[in-house]
């Protein structure tokens, strides 16, 4: 096992001194009696000779290596098909039928072998625990710090996204009655509560009520939305939704909607820190294979079953589609997966953050008291600046389609194809036992790289566009769903 979290160096025994009671003890003194957590504040690595830090860094050790493959699975699931497959109906309305239950299945499959090189890749750089490691590997200290900048923003955006979705949800809950800034702020307050607890393991437990909980809202959804149809003047044949795009779409409204269901598969970019926790990281792609078809088969079913129930009137969330009441209670079953959710993007980027700071301490472990005022202090900081986003671009599908535009694409499709070719393949790229992975990664890196400056460049002409035009919602203001 690994006597390491964050991809730090292994702290070694040192005959450095232990700061006891404010005094340093001489290098030589053996250790004066039993040292309690809360004399632990300023330690370092070198430090580990005593035997009170030893057990800490064991501890902590043992607590962040208990995840399984089905917790495993449970977590890259809700890490993003909360706000994946609310945003899928609308995409779906934007591209038409066809081409959205073709771009989601066939998204979905590359997605799962994008996961399987990532996996590849820790397995073979055990070292690594979050893509600001990788991003070493592939480009040196350039690398690093831009792969570790790109993570955290990517996260902090998708944090904000729940916040704006926790606000639309209370909101539309609520009737409507309180500022929806109000209770932006309160869905921050719930996702920084529930970003507390630093193992995955934790909140993978958290992740079966998630689970449940998207299942059910969606269900609701479906359901309600079908029974409407049913009942409208000329029943389900009655409802106008197409097999292909509306005549009127713009290219940035399309490709908005494509940068959506590429969001809906982001659970690479947290690939390195779970399997980080695996206690068996070679049964990765169990845990890979049962979330992305879970995925692909909910995000299909949720994307064209609304879609042909509700038609051109369809919006984004699809629970607000569902008709007041039943919104209200599809909303309701929905909050745990909008936080939780965004609680675990919360984590794998706030491990990545307190790893650095303290890659050299004991205090990365958090198990004392300043290992968790650090964390916590962290927590708050990252969640505000994520509730600041989501009041800055009160946008849900241009949120999503920004983040998924500048980071996903990278994270989950053309960072991949670079792995294959740069740390994996040996021999030939083009050789016969290299040729079938060395095509699917080059397919991921264009589809990577055109989502990159396609879909950043869409994203931003659609966001000035509903400005300007005054169909979206102004920057911290209250704002109806």
């Amino acid at each position: 096992m690994d006597d390491h979290i964050t991809g730090a160096p292994a702290p070694a025994p040192s005959s450095i001194k232990v700061q006891e009671h404010g005094k340093p003890a001489a290098a030589s003194e053996p250790s004066s009696g039993h040292m309690s957590d809360n004399d632990i504040l300023g330690e370092t690595s070198d430090e580990l000779h005593d035997n009170r830090l030893r057990q800490i860094a064991e501890e902590g050790n043992a607590h962040f290596h208990r995840l399984g493959w089905k917790r495993l699975a449970i977590v890259t699931i809700v890490e993003a098909i909360a706000l994946g497959a609310l945003s899928l109906p609308g995409a779906y309305h934007t591209l038409g039928m066809f081409p959205g239950v073709f771009l989601t299945i066939t998204l979905g499959l590359i997605a799962i072998f994008t996961s399987y090189i990532v996996g590849q890749v820790k397995l073979a750089y055990p070292h690594i625990s979050h893509y600001a490691d990788a991003g070493r590997l592939l480009f040196g200290r350039v690398g690093y710090e831009v792969f570790g900048a790109a993570l955290v923003l990517e996260l902090v955006m998708v944090v904000g996204s729940h916040a704006l979705t926790g606000s639309i949800a209370l909101g539309n809950i609520n009737g409507g009655h309180v500022c929806s800034i109000v209770f932006s702020a309160i869905s921050a307050i719930i996702l920084l509560i529930l970003a507390i607890p630093p193992s995955f393991t934790e909140v993978a437990i958290l992740g079966y009520i998630d689970f449940a909980s998207i299942l059910a809202a969606v269900g609701i959804t479906i359901i309600a939305t079908g029974m409407q149809a049913s009942d409208s003047p000329g029943g389900l044949s009655g409802v106008e939704w197409s097999a292909w795009p509306k005549e009127d779409v713009s290219f940035s409204q399309a490709f908005v909607a494509v940068s959506n269901i590429i969001f809906a598969f982001s659970f690479a970019i947290g690939q390195f820190s779970f399997m980080d926790e695996m206690h068996t990281p070679t049964e990765y792609m169990k845990s890979i294979w049962a979330s992305g078809l879970i995925q692909i088969s909910i995000y299909t079913l949720t994307g064209a079953l609304c879609y042909a129930f509700i038609g051109p009137s369809v919006r984004s969330p699809a629970l607000l589609s569902a008709g007041p009441l039943i919104s209200k209670i599809a909303f309701g079953v929905a909050l745990p997966v909008i936080f939780i959710s965004g609680s675990i993007n919360s984590t794998v980027a706030l491990r990545y953050i307190h790893g650095r700071m303290w890659k050299n301490s004991i205090l990365r472990h958090i198990k004392t008291p300043m290992g968790w005022a650090s964390w916590i202090g962290l927590v708050t900081a990252f969640t505000i600046i994520a509730w600041i986003i989501a009041e800055a671009i009160p946008i849900f599908s241009d949120l999503l389609s920004l983040a998924s535009a500048l980071f996903v694409s990278g994270f989950s499709f053309w960072i991949p194809a670079i792995m294959w070719f740069q740390l994996l393949c040996e021999g030939k790229w083009y050789a016969r036992e290299n040729l079938l992975m060395s095509i699917g990664s080059i397919l991921a890196f264009i589809i990577g790289a055109v989502t990159l400056g396609a879909g950043t460049y869409a994203t931003i002409v659609d966001i000035i566009k509903e400005t300007s035009e005054g169909t979206a919602n102004s920057p911290f203001t209250c704002r109806s769903s």
